[in-house]
């Protein structure tokens, strides 16, 4: 019997998830949550093989979370879904350590074959996923210019940066400037959001 903890914001999901790996007698759903919170506490008490989290509208970063659950629950393999392909999603899941990446789409019967290799020790890959990182851009950035953005991303100012960097305001900003031409940015937060949706941070 393979148990499987549910985790999916959405209520009308989660029930229908539940009542389809219900219909598969090897799989038994140990527990259906609603949030990313609860995810570990859960798991330890309830003893899964399996975690298959749903990653959309979640309210942390679904990969800080396989990883806080591998080093928690290593007994544990994590399964994510999305709704979509996001180029970056794949390689952050796998670097993670994520045991498969599906997307909502998928039929019932290849979630639950994907479920059973995963029980298996297999690792699992969604076909549309996987060709959408490898049609994903290079990262025209260079890996200092990664660093600068991805602080920027998380709100430091070009003061802050500096002193984490160890660099002088003006070559932060000098930084900037250059990524926004690189990338054909109007400003900061644009350059922030093109980089994420292009999966470089």
């Amino acid at each position: 019997m393979i148990r499987v903890l549910i985790v999916e914001e959405l209520s009308l999901l989660r029930g229908g998830l539940v009542a389809l790996l219900e219909e598969h007698r090897d799989l038994l759903v140990a527990a259906a949550i609603d949030g990313s919170d609860k995810l570990v506490a859960v798991a330890r008490e309830v003893a899964p093989d399996i975690a298959l989290i749903g990653v959309d509208g979640i309210r942390s970063d679904p990969f800080a979370l396989v990883e806080t659950l591998r080093a928690e629950v290593p007994e544990c393999a994590a399964v994510l879904m999305a709704e979509r392909a996001r180029p970056g999603d794949l390689r952050r899941a796998a670097a993670a350590g994520a045991a498969g990446f599906l997307l909502k789409g998928t039929s019932p019967d290849t979630l639950a074959g994907s479920l059973r290799r995963v029980a298996a020790g297999e690792r699992v890959i969604d076909a549309d996923l996987a060709f959408a990182e490898l049609a994903a851009a290079e990262s025209p950035l260079t890996p200092r210019e990664l660093e600068v953005l991805r602080l920027a991303g998380e709100g430091a100012t070009a003061a802050q940066i500096a002193d984490t960097l160890v660099l002088t305001i003006g070559t932060v900003r000098n930084h900037l400037s250059r990524i926004n031409r690189k990338i054909g940015a109007r400003n900061r937060v644009h350059a922030i959001r093109i980089a994420e949706s292009s999966g470089w941070l």
